[in-house]
């Protein structure tokens, strides 16, 4: 089962993730949400949309924008609505 790891802590763990571009995307209800806190951050990709991002947060160590999401994505990319993804030192085991 796909797990998502920072600061030696599974932060999500799902056997329902969505793989795009070689990304996990994990279903919201799979992360431990004490562990995240909204970030005003955004990006923009040509075909999946807007990407909102969360600070992690474990063990009073911060990871800025260390996981995104699309709330409102393109039509091409509605398979990963909502779900989280990972980057910035996160490790995931699959």
């Amino acid at each position: 089962m796909p797990k998502a790891i920072w600061n030696e802590t599974v932060i999500a763990e799902s056997d329902a993730t969505e793989i795009v571009e070689g990304n996990h995307y994990f279903p919201p209800e799979s992360i431990k949400q004490e562990c995240f806190q909204a970030s005003d951050t955004t990006t923009v990709c040509g075909w999946k949309g807007t990407a909102n991002y969360y600070d992690v947060v474990v063990g009073g160590q911060v990871n800025p924008g260390a996981a995104w999401y699309y709330a409102d994505p393109k039509p091409d990319a509605a398979n990963i609505k909502g779900k989280i993804a990972f980057w910035k030192g996160v490790r995931v085991e699959a």
